[in-house]
């Protein structure tokens, strides 16, 4: 099932995709489908109507984990850590389909990031591997953006990482995924730099959300952002990032300065 958050007029709301390319739809969802469930209220708009917003805005924070895969460890210098790197990213990084990235004023080097995220869907402290899927209310596709320069002068990366628009998500979430071999691509004004699998993670989605829920209590609509494959490289002014993920869709959006 794949869950839109979506405006036709004014308020936001919530929404099932249904239908191929071409002819898709979005049934209207009654409330919050975190707290509520899915219970349509039987109103319709073709999704070529809607302007699609950020599938969820999480309400305390999105968890980012660095260094997961061996290919861009490697391109980047960097040694394999021991365990999973995590950092936060605030939640007014976030940003929809389509809305600009806007490249801040205190960097020259933006970098792109193609990644799978995690949508937590309940309440959950301490989860067992086994239980994982139980909390997880779906995946997304998401951009991880990076002030490189940035990032190698201060000590922590909440400034490289967590400015204003540098976490893209959407189109949608799906709910019905499994998140071990997805086939994950980056394209850069439709050149391809990024070509991966989430097969190649050093540590799979469903080990980050158990280790990442032992340090912090993890609510509705948080996100979990899973590393990204080789091929990052930097986004300048007037350049689009897509974001390709086999059974979610492609996350497309612009930048500005």
């Amino acid at each position: 099932m794949r869950i839109a958050r979506f405006v036709v007029d004014d308020d936001p709301l919530f929404g099932v995709v249904e239908g191929t390319p071409g002819s898709e739809e979005v049934a209207v969802i009654q409330g919050d489908p975190f707290y509520g469930g899915v219970q349509l209220t039987g109103v319709r708009h073709a999704l070529e109507d809607v302007r699609l917003l950020a599938p969820v805005i999480p309400r305390s924070k999105v968890v980012g984990v660095g260094r997961n895969y061996a290919d861009h460890i490697q391109e980047m210098g960097s040694e394999t850590p021991a365990a999973p790197l995590i950092f936060l990213k605030p939640n007014t990084s976030v940003i929809g389909p389509g809305d600009p990235i806007m490249l801040p004023s205190f960097s020259d080097q933006i970098s792109y990031e193609a990644e799978l995220a995690v949508v937590i869907g309940r309440i959950c402290k301490d989860v067992p591997l086994e239980r994982v899927d139980d909390v997880v209310f779906g995946y997304t596709c998401a951009n991880d953006l990076t002030a490189r320069d940035v990032q190698k002068t201060d000590d922590q990366w909440a400034r490289a990482k967590g400015f204003d628009t540098s976490c893209p998500i959407g189109p949608w979430i799906e709910t019905d995924l499994d998140p071990e071999n997805l086939t994950i691509r980056g394209s850069l004004d439709g050149d391809l730099r990024q070509d991966g699998s989430t097969s190649d993670m050093i540590w799979g989605a469903r080990e980050l959300v158990a280790y990442v829920s032992q340090a912090f209590t993890l609510l509705p609509g948080d996100l979990i952002l899973t590393g990204t494959p080789a091929g990052v490289g930097l986004i300048t002014d007037g350049q689009r990032y897509d974001v390709d993920i086999e059974g979610i869709g492609r996350l497309s959006n612009p930048a500005r300065r």
